[in-house]
């Protein structure tokens, strides 16, 4: 049941996410930040389970950062989602042929037309419909993952990008994936409007973790939010209602 939103306002960029990692019916924390800092001045926000979502995102974190130190500039922030997307568009076209090659098609004794069917059946019930319990390929590094980048630049201000799971690219005042989304993107609608202040900004993220938990049937009860601007990428705050437990000490 996730949620990450985010939302461009005057000066800044505003990216919210659940902290809740979760495993089928467990949950095992609800402490986890799933924002990360790309640089001093970009974030990302990212969905899915979690070891692949970690693996993703710190793979683009440490490409950034590598582009930076290569070249002695940062990555814009169109630049820095514009990678990201190429990045996973070619892992998903990489992983879908391997899987292809692997699979039970080759020991079927089938006619080139049928096989062409088959193939096209499978890629759409592959790449367009993960979220229902269909199958899909593994091994890919952005498998799944649906992604905001939020950043700053000096000459442009902030911008905030949506990318989905099949490497569509979007930039956008206002963006929201996961289960939330159908609640906080409701209340953006009805709320946002250009050139917002950070105290407008934050009240309507906070407008929109309200409906979160009030209408969403398995809620997650932490929320973190980071912002960045002309001063770089921060946290702000946290809005929790439960608090894991602290690890006893030796």
């Amino acid at each position: 049941m996730e949620c990450v939103f985010g939302l461009v306002g005057d000066g800044f960029a505003l990216v919210a996410a659940d902290s809740s990692a979760v495993n089928s019916i467990l949950v095992h924390k609800s402490n986890e930040d799933k924002i990360m800092i790309l640089d001093s001045h970009k974030l990302l926000g990212a969905s899915g389970e979690a070891g692949d979502r970690v693996q993703f995102t710190e793979y683009i974190q440490k490409n950034v950062h590598l582009y930076e130190f290569r070249n002695g500039i940062p990555l814009s922030t169109a630049a820095a989602a514009n990678f990201t997307r190429g990045e996973l568009a070619q892992a998903l076209r990489k992983d879908m042929d391997n899987h292809l090659e692997r699979s039970e098609l080759k020991s079927l004794d089938l006619t080139p037309i049928s096989v062409g069917i088959i193939t096209s059946k499978f890629v759409v019930t592959t790449i367009l419909a993960p979220s229902v319990g269909t199958a899909q390929p593994k091994g890919c590094i952005g498998n799944g993952r649906d992604s905001s980048i939020a950043g700053y630049d000096k000459d442009i201000g902030p911008s905030l990008y949506y990318i989905d799971y099949i490497a569509t690219l979007h930039k956008v005042d206002k963006g929201a994936f996961g289960y939330g989304s159908f609640f906080s993107l409701s209340m953006m609608d009805r709320h946002y409007h250009s050139g917002m202040s950070l105290k407008e900004a934050v009240d309507l993220v906070d407008k929109c973790i309200v409906e979160i938990r009030t209408r969403l049937v398995v809620s997650p009860p932490n929320f973190v939010i980071k912002i960045v601007d002309k001063d770089g990428a921060k946290e702000y705050a946290w809005r929790e209602t439960i608090k894991d437990a602290e690890e006893p000490t030796a």
